[in-house]
């Protein structure tokens, strides 16, 4: 079984109010993540993601583009120790 990791991803930009936080939901659930996605409250976006390197790899590029009416202008992400996460979903 291939070892799990949790990123804690920070997405800066234009991106709240252009539906990142649903295409986040669709695309980690694609993909097999778990965790959550929220939006802070100085207008960037926050997510934890969970699954294996390449799973969370894949998904950070995506987090670099993001959906089609976002500007995203940083991705940053830390390592940490997996929370082990039932599913993904929209926090509030």
């Amino acid at each position: 079984m291939e070892e799990k990791l949790l990123y804690k991803i920070q997405v800066k930009g234009q991106v709240q109010g252009v539906g990142f936080r649903w295409n986040t939901l669709r695309e980690a659930r694609n993909r097999g993540i778990k965790g959550f996605v929220k939006n802070l409250p100085d207008g960037s976006v926050y997510i934890e993601a969970e699954g294996s390197i390449k799973q969370l790899n894949d998904f950070v590029e995506w987090c670099k583009k993001g959906p089609g009416f976002a500007l995203v202008e940083s991705v940053t992400k830390e390592t940490f120790p997996p929370l082990n996460y039932r599913d993904f979903q929209i926090d509030v």
